[in-house]
């Protein structure tokens, strides 16, 4: 199954690790989206495999920046945007776990879609995507100077469209983009969401 990175991810983690410590759960294996999942993986005691020996997975578990009601949402605050998507596009079941503060009516609105970019190509792909009227941040690092560096080597772009009105044709605009690695849009790919609230946990379901 894929571990997904971030906050709410780490809890997932660590909870599956306790059920398979007291024998609750058996037989898996999970495949981390990030050094971060990687570690805390291993902290748990959850044994761990790799996409190239499991290129189809049962099941996986992220969590999300932003999500609306049809189940699409913004991922990559983290910066594993890429990572968690190949997994999201390898998994037979994709589940998303978040807060009631990470819903939201319109993706976009109050979020700047994190998109990772290859370094030889920043410059043009700045103008490119500022072409597209977004306002357009490098992601600095905190603790180092420069940008953030991703698990791939990659940059990481904060591009602030407002309510992104068409998701999937902005998709395909950006991807057409030589430099653009993979956008932080994740469109098609949840089957169920657990949104956890003041009064308890709450279930949406794709097309329901």
């Amino acid at each position: 199954m894929g571990l997904g990175s971030g906050s709410t991810a780490l809890y997932f983690i660590r909870i599956l690790g306790s059920r398979l410590e007291t024998g609750d759960l058996h037989e898996i294996k999970g495949i981390p989206t990030s050094h971060q999942s990687s570690e805390a993986a291993i902290e748990a005691g959850i044994p761990l495999t790799s996409i190239d020996e499991h290129p189809i997975l049962d099941l996986s578990v992220d969590g999300a920046d932003q999500i609306d009601m049809q189940l699409r949402a913004i991922k990559g605050g983290g910066g594993a945007l890429l990572r968690e998507k190949v997994v999201a596009a390898a998994s037979n079941t994709y589940v998303i776990i978040a807060d009631e503060r990470k819903v939201t009516e319109h993706l976009g609105e109050g979020y700047s879609l994190p998109i990772e970019v290859f370094p030889f190509s920043r410059r043009a792909v700045l103008k490119e995507i500022e072409g597209l009227g977004a306002k357009v941040t490098i992601r600095e690092a905190k603790g180092k100077l420069g940008p953030v560096v991703t698990d791939n080597g990659n940059i990481i772009f904060d591009a602030d469209f407002g309510w992104i009105q068409d998701p999937h044709n902005l998709e395909k605009t950006l991807k057409l983009i030589p430099g653009v690695l993979e956008t932080g849009l994740f469109l098609d790919y949840a089957d169920l969401a657990y949104i956890g609230t003041k009064e308890g946990v709450n279930k949406l379901e794709r097309g329901c």
